[in-house]
């Protein structure tokens, strides 16, 4: 059976084709789902030929183990998990290299701001949180205020009576804190980076 457009069969109809081995049926959900994964591997790695490899891994992945695909379980919800852990081999082999490493630190401490709606799973969101409650009482209060709350400088001056260029110190010395933690706990920020790529995708 040749399919020709993506939306010719339902979801739950391609997988089952897959489970098959339909080509037909496969090469219908790499053309539903392929562009948006790899846009979002793009802007992490920052490398055309590195995401296409990674999308051609996690596919390819599906289609080896298509066997083992749980039909209970939501398609996008298998291609998160796997998305997820090889974004994060990825980043967790790059971290021998300094320069990315920092690169991925960085973005891993930001991965603290919107925790809610950025999903991190809760143990590695309380080792963010172990470093956080590493700061001076007024630091963290300063960090929580503009990081978690997303209040502005000014917000925060007027609420605990300091000057803005005070906040700023407590945001710069606290930043230092959390990305030296961080980068004590490569894993972890490989893993978060690996988690913010795929948010909102499930």
């Amino acid at each position: 059976m040749e399919i020709d457009r993506e939306d010719k069969l339902a979801e739950e109809e391609l997988i089952q084709l897959i489970l098959l081995g339909s080509p037909d049926a496969f090469a219908a959900i790499y053309k539903r789902y392929s562009k948006r994964l790899f846009l979002k591997i793009l802007r992490m790695v920052n490398d055309e030929e590195t995401a296409k490899e990674l999308l051609q891994d996690l596919f390819m992945k599906i289609w080896e183990g298509r066997k083992n695909i749980d039909t209970s379980r939501s398609f996008r919800s298998y291609l998160y998990t796997i998305g997820v852990n090889l974004v994060y081999d990825h980043f967790r082999k790059a971290v021998k290299d300094r320069q990315l490493a920092d690169k991925i630190l960085l973005m891993a401490a930001d991965a603290y701001i919107d925790t809610e709606e950025n999903i991190i799973s809760k143990q590695n969101m309380e080792l963010i949180r172990t470093a956080v409650d590493q700061l001076p009482p007024q630091r963290k209060k300063v960090y929580t205020l503009c990081r978690l709350e997303g209040k502005t400088y000014d917000e925060v001056s007027k609420e605990l009576h300091i000057s803005s260029s005070t906040i700023h110190d407590h945001m710069v010395k606290a930043n230092v804190v959390v990305r030296n933690y961080l980068h004590n706990h490569p894993d972890l920020a490989a893993y978060s980076l690996a988690v913010i790529i795929f948010s909102n995708w499930r």
